[in-house]
């Protein structure tokens, strides 16, 4: 089974949270399902600057205070991946999406109510604890 490792953002700004709605995926499982931004980590690249460099692609917002969260592993039916995830800071609230359909900023508790990929739900549930 094909393994990825990945990176994901929870981008804060005055409590409440930066969650993404992915587009169209040819899995179902994760179509159309929100997640926090990230994205794949390449050869010779740390976790960190991926991340800046994915949320830079994806959102065009620029992060700082990147502080370690929280490693997700997880196993879909097609693939696996380990997830590190960081807590984040933008000054940015409006993203610019050219991957996902929708944003909203949600705080920790508000966030059960959307239908989350199910990687990211250990990261909603360690947020919740922290709040």
């Amino acid at each position: 089974m094909k393994h990825i490792t990945v990176v994901a953002a929870v981008i804060e700004h005055k409590g409440k949270y930066l969650c993404v709605q992915r587009g169209i995926n040819k899995y179902d499982y994760i179509s159309k399902k929100w997640e926090f931004p990230g994205g794949k980590v390449e050869a010779d690249e740390s976790p960190e600057n991926a991340l800046i460099r994915e949320i830079q692609e994806e959102l065009a917002m620029e992060i700082n205070e990147l502080d370690f969260l929280i490693t997700v592993e997880h196993t879909y039916p097609d693939f696996r991946l380990t997830m590190h995830t960081y807590l984040c800071k933008s000054e940015q609230t409006t993203p610019t999406l050219t991957e996902h359909l929708e944003y909203t900023w949600q705080s920790a508790s508000d966030m059960n109510h959307l239908d989350w990929a199910a990687a990211d739900l250990p990261i909603v549930e360690k947020l919740i604890t922290l709040s």
